[in-house]
């Protein structure tokens, strides 16, 4: 379906307005059905991101800076996010012994077991997205977006 028939446009659309609501569009709907998959999981969005990036650090701790980096959201609230994950016994959060102003978070057994169990629900998600392109369109939209993101 036509971007204007989703929003319900009376107006014709010029081609930088349409390309902006449709990105925005269809994140809000990728991002809707990948909150279904974690909500049996009682997990948001970005507490999955924080999750996957303590498991990218295999065993090591990561600092509150380096989760920030590379949270897909960078307006996340960090902090809040490892509160609510320690609270679900997901991440331990310690003082650094080199510097004490410094926090490190690992992710827990609990953690790593949860990621088990979504990864293959996540792989699912990703593949629907996917499913009516094929894999020179797949690489030419993913080119694309990169293209159109990076100015």
């Amino acid at each position: 379906m036509k971007i204007e028939d989703e929003i319900k446009s009376t107006i014709p659309l010029d081609y930088s307005k349409k390309i902006i609501l449709n990105v925005l569009y269809t994140q809000n709907v990728i991002n809707d059905k990948f909150n279904e998959v974690l909500k049996p999981y009682d997990l948001s969005g970005e507490q999955y991101n924080v999750l996957r990036i303590l498991r990218g650090q295999k065993g090591n701790p990561a600092n509150m800076c380096v989760i920030q980096e590379r949270m897909l959201a960078k307006t996340s609230n960090t902090t809040r996010l490892v509160d609510k994950l320690l609270l679900k016994d997901l991440v331990t959060r310690n003082v650094c012994p080199e510097n004490r102003r410094k926090i490190e978070v690992l992710i827990t057994p609990k953690g790593l077991g949860i990621l088990k169990v979504l990864d293959p629900k996540v792989v699912e998600h990703e593949n629907h997205f996917s499913k009516n392109l094929n894999s020179e369109e797949l690489i030419q939209l993913n080119l694309l977006l990169e293209k159109y993101r990076n100015q």
